[in-house]
Formats: structure tokens, C-alpha cells, sequence
């Protein structure tokens, strides 16, 4: 690998950027104009526009990314995460032109990336997954007849969905018959597919993850779990490694049923698949991520391994250079996601940053995707830095957690930093002992952040 061409923008494009200059590898940068002066098409080596803001006419655009690889002389291409990165069509367009696509084969990301699909594959494995329908449900009327014979509460779910975009959870058939319609809107507009199920919802469960790595010659190894538990509208707004919510026989199961996984559908290259906790402990399979995810640094920091040097490797054809044995987990890991949102409403808060002054520091590891005096735009997504911090033991990362997010500036514009010190406050949180429901009992008490 020579050159490779990042499908992406913001922090990710920037990270890999890191990665790849470490490796002597260079770099293509793909860029609307709303992006045209943020830090990761500087870095690059050589830069792209590919079309206005709207991301359908810019970083969704398969045909204009492709034939900018193919122009710039790229032999490969790094979907980053988020926008193609888990479109199958896209992974097969790329490998028909010719290029290496850094990511498991076409064939695995559409299996995994229709969750009726990967349910069944999960099930045949004899992995638990959550009670829900087989098949998609087409109409709010066999919805309510399939939640009826379920019992409520009920989760409705896109099929092709991701990141908490088409999900809602269901009290009573009239709550439901009244959401389907926008849902299923939702669903075609964000993933182009309409198809729904239901599953049956779980009680203040805990969300885990397992990193798993695969190589072409079929092993398969886990770099242990992560908790991604502190949500708001079903989408991960803190995660930490190791999970201190879990009994170790869980812990350890979790792994096992994680590579069992990526095996039984023959996984290449850096994944993550996604449990559900119940308070009994049991755990369901929730979906595959087949990419790089949003917390990766809280892996790397207490593995001490950089996943996209290994994504590359195994996309080049090398070996895993380890076995399981070899891999250690050190020390204790926490990230915060920095959005430019109100953190009341959670609205986004675009505009132009007049002071952006991360924390320095030991163990303190920071990747934006913007500097002071860039404009925030309203086009993508609001994230716009991930704070990673590290520490011996979970006591010592909370400590210094709050020691860093109390000197971190963002300045002319709102974030959601105000959030974070509401959470490392909560008695449930420093215990460890909390779920997917954390943020919603800080706002019934008046403590939180209103949705």
C-alpha cells in the first residue's frame, strides 16, 4: 500500500492521516466545501473536493469518491467510520476499480448490516439474541399483532439502521400504531430501506462491546470489552475498558461468544459486536459493527495497539502478528464525546469555535477534527473531538477525567461538556453500577441534561 484515500472527514480522516504517516503511506483527503479548512485536508498529502456540504452530493457520492482515488493515484481506500463505511455497495465498487478496501468483504458487511439478517446468522451460531420477530413487519397493524403476542414494551428497530436512528421504544399498540409511520420514514430516508422488527425491549440493560480483529486465514482474537452504557437517544456518549458492571463469568463469556461470532461469519479485519446485559446477566446479541467504532482509542490506550496499523496490515494480507495469550490489558480507559450541541436540548450548536483548548497532559489523549477559529457547520454530524483518558485503576481515570474536562475550553459555540461533569458526579456512575437508562434518572431528577 502506497497511497490510500480516506472516504471520511473530521477527527477519523485525521486519525488514519496519523497512522498512515507513521508508515510511510500517503494520504488523499476528500472534502466538501463546507470542509475545505479544517485540519484533516491540511494534513493530507494531497486533497480532494468532491462537492457542496449536503453529504448526498459529497461524501455519499460512491462514483466521485472512487474516480478521486482512482485520479490521485490511490491503490486503496479507508472508509473511516459512519457515512459508506458499512455500505456493502460501496466496499464492492471499490474492489471492482481495482482498489483495496480496508474492511471485510462486501459479502460479510451486507450480512451484518441487515440486523434481521445477522440475527439469524448469530442464532445459528448459538449466540442469544434478543426475542423479536423473524422477518421485517411492513405495517403498523402486524406490528402491533406481533407486540401484542410479544408484550409491551416493545423496541422498533430499522433493519439496515445504526447509531440509534430508527429505534424507539413502545408502551401500548396506540403508541405504536402512531409511531410506525415516521419511523419507517426515517428508516428510508437515513438507509434507503423501510423494513422494521420489533424486539422485545430489556429493562435497564447494560451496553457492552467486544473488539474483535480478524485475520484472511481466519483467526480470530477479541482485545476484551468495552462499556458503552451512558446514552442519550440511544446513541454512546461515554464508553470505558474494562466494563466495571459485569461479573468476570460474564466478562469472560462475552469474549468467547464475540469471536464465536466473527467466525461463524467469516470476519476480516477490525470489528465490533454488540451485546445487551439484562440484570440477571444474561447477554443477547445486539449487531456487528463492521468497522472501525467511535471509541476505538479506549481499546488502543489500555492495549497499547494502534488498530488502524492493524486494519491496514490485514487488509495488505499479513498475519495477526499474536495470539490471544499475547494480548494484555493494562490500566483503565474512559472517553467523552465532545459535541457542539446545546446540552439541554441536545440540539447541534454550529458556529464558529472562538476558543477550542483541549487538555494536556500524561495518559490524556485528544482527537478533533477542528482547531480554534473553524467554523462548526450544520451539514454533519456535531461531534467534534473524542477526550480519551487513561489512569492505573478506574478511581485514578475518574479522578483525572474531571481534572480534564474541567480545563477543556470550547468557546462560541455550546457543547456538551457541562453533561460530562453531571456524570462523573453520579453516585451510580462512580460505583459503576449503572445502564442504559443512567441519563434519563439524572433528568427525572432534575440533576441531567433535558432531551
Amino acid at each position: 500500500m502506497k497511497k490510500l484515500l480516506i472516504a471520511n472527514r473530521g477527527e477519523i480522516a485525521l486519525r488514519i492521516i496519523r497512522t498512515c504517516r507513521e508508515r510511510g503511506i500517503r494520504t488523499v483527503a476528500v472534502h466538501s466545501d463546507a470542509d475545505a479548512d479544517l485540519p484533516f485536508v491540511q494534513e493530507a498529502d494531497d486533497s480532494v473536493r468532491i462537492g457542496p456540504p449536503p453529504v448526498a452530493q459529497s461524501y455519499l457520492d460512491m462514483g466521485v469518491i472512487i474516480d478521486a482515488a482512482l485520479q490521485m493515484g490511490a491503490d486503496a481506500v479507508h472508509p473511516g467510520y459512519g457515512l459508506l463505511s458499512e455500505n456493502a455497495d460501496f466496499a464492492a465498487k471499490v474492489e471492482e476499480a481495482g482498489l483495496l478496501f480496508v474492511g471485510p468483504s462486501p459479502e460479510v458487511i451486507a450480512r451484518m448490516g441487515d440486523k434481521l439478517t445477522a440475527r439469524r446468522v448469530m442464532e445459528k451460531a448459538g449466540i442469544p439474541v434478543v426475542p423479536g420477530t423473524p422477518e421485517g413487519v411492513r405495517t403498523g397493524e402486524e406490528a402491533a399483532r406481533e407486540a401484542e403476542s410479544m408484550g409491551y414494551p416493545v423496541m422498533l428497530k430499522a433493519s439496515a439502521g445504526g447509531g440509534g436512528i430508527g429505534m424507539q421504544v413502545l408502551e401500548s399498540e396506540a403508541s405504536l400504531l402512531k409511531a410506525f409511520p415516521s419511523i419507517q420514514a426515517r428508516a428510508k430516508a437515513y438507509f434507503g430501506d423501510d423494513t422494521l422488527f420489533l424486539e422485545k425491549f430489556i429493562s435497564r440493560p447494560r451496553h457492552v462491546e467486544v473488539q474483535v480483529l480478524a485475520d484472511r486465514k481466519g483467526k480470530v482474537v477479541h482485545l476484551f470489552e468495552r462499556e458503552c452504557s451512558v446514552q442519550r437517544r440511544n446513541q454512546k456518549v461515554v464508553e470505558e475498558s474494562p466494563s466495571p458492571s459485569i461479573e468476570e463469568a460474564t466478562r469472560k463469556a462475552l469474549w468467547e461468544a464475540a469471536v464465536t461470532a466473527a467466525q461463524a461469519v467469516g470476519y476480516t479485519g477490525a470489528g465490533t459486536v454488540e451485546f445487551l446485559v439484562d440484570e440477571q446477566e444474561k447477554f443477547y446479541f445486539l449487531e456487528m459493527n463492521t468497522r472501525l467504532q467511535v471509541e476505538h482509542p479506549v481499546t488502543e490506550m489500555v492495549t497499547g495497539l494502534d488498530l488502524v496499523a492493524l486494519q491496514l496490515d490485514i487488509a495488505e494480507g499479513s498475519d495477526l502478528p499474536f495470539d490471544q495469550e499475547n494480548i494484555q490489558r493494562k490500566g483503565h480507559a474512559i472517553e467523552f464525546r465532545i459535541y457542539a450541541e446545546d446540552p439541554v436540548r441536545f440540539f447541534p450548536s454550529p458556529g464558529k469555535l472562538t476558543a477550542f483548548k483541549p487538555p494536556i497532559g500524561d495518559r490524556i489523549r485528544v482527537d478533533a477534527g477542528v482547531e480554534e477559529g473553524n467554523e462548526v457547520t450544520p451539514f454533519y454530524d456535531p461531534m467534534i473531538a473524542k477526550c480519551i483518558i487513561g489512569g492505573d485503576s478506574r478511581e485514578e481515570a475518574l479522578k483525572r477525567s474531571r481534572e480534564a474536562l474541567a480545563s477543556f475550553r470550547v468557546e462560541g459555540i455550546k457543547s456538551n461538556l457541562p453533561l460530562f461533569e453531571k456524570v462523573l458526579a453520579e453516585p451510580d456512575f462512580i460505583r459503576g453500577r449503572y445502564d442504559t437508562s443512567i441519563l434519563q434518572r439524572l433528568n427525572q431528577r432534575g440533576e441531567g441534561m433535558k432531551p
